[in-house]
């Protein structure tokens, strides 16, 4: 590859950057008089305490089982 022709490359997906920024940043723009509404984030959820008392009754029960078949 020619030195000159690299060059020639990379300038080009510099202006081609530089226009994508500059598009997001009027984009942001247009966002932050509107406000912007973000999705929910993925992931877990918080449990209540009924739910977390019952997944601690069925994880005892379960991690009790798996001793007995350890010892037995």
């Amino acid at each position: 590859m020619d030195l000159y022709q690299a060059i020639r490359q990379l300038r080009f997906r510099r202006q081609q950057v530089e226009r994508a920024i500059a598009l997001l940043e009027e984009l942001s723009k247009d966002d932050s008089d509107k406000g912007i509404i973000m999705r929910p984030r993925r992931g877990r959820t918080s449990m209540g305490p009924e739910e977390r008392s019952e997944v601690s009754k069925r994880m005892k029960t379960y991690w009790a089982s798996r001793r007995q078949r350890k010892a037995g």
